[in-house]
């Protein structure tokens, strides 16, 4: 039985990617930010997103107040199809500041949580996507420099 639960460890393990191969905004995140995030995350986070990122139950379903569930942030949800940008931009001026006029219950953290705060938070949850999830996010062409810089 521990031979199996270690040989799923392994496998799963495998899977995520591991913290020095993780860069946010171009900048490779150093395992000290991710373990902060972690901490960040638990603190700010987790009451909506959940202890272990699974999000808000049925949260592709909308709450009577018309409003989306919190996503889940363990790659199952749709997190890895944003940009970087995009993702530190709707942490810290709300979602708002990428999809105008969309109404939600994330409040903005500007002013709450410092920008290397916010980076090293989203850097924490791109350090536990699957391989897949971070390919497919740096293949979005908003990840891509631009030819002038």
């Amino acid at each position: 039985m521990a031979a199996h639960l270690c040989i799923a460890a392994a496998l799963s393990s495998a899977a995520i990617a591991e913290p020095s191969n993780v860069s946010f905004l171009g900048s490779t995140m150093t395992p000290a930010q991710i373990q902060t995030g972690e901490a960040l995350y638990a603190e700010t986070c987790a009451s909506c997103h959940g202890e272990n990122r699974e999000g808000q139950p049925d949260w592709r379903r909308r709450l009577e107040t018309g409003r989306m569930p919190a996503p889940p942030q363990d790659g199952t949800g749709h997190t890895f199809t944003h940009s970087d940008a995009d993702l530190f931009a709707m942490t810290k001026f709300g979602i708002e500041a990428v999809v105008p006029g969309y109404e939600s219950d994330m409040p903005p953290f500007e002013g709450v949580l410092s920008d290397p705060e916010i980076v090293a938070i989203l850097a924490f949850l791109k350090a536990r996507w699957p391989e897949e999830k971070l390919r497919f996010q740096a293949a979005l062409p908003s990840m891509r420099s631009s030819p002038d810089g």
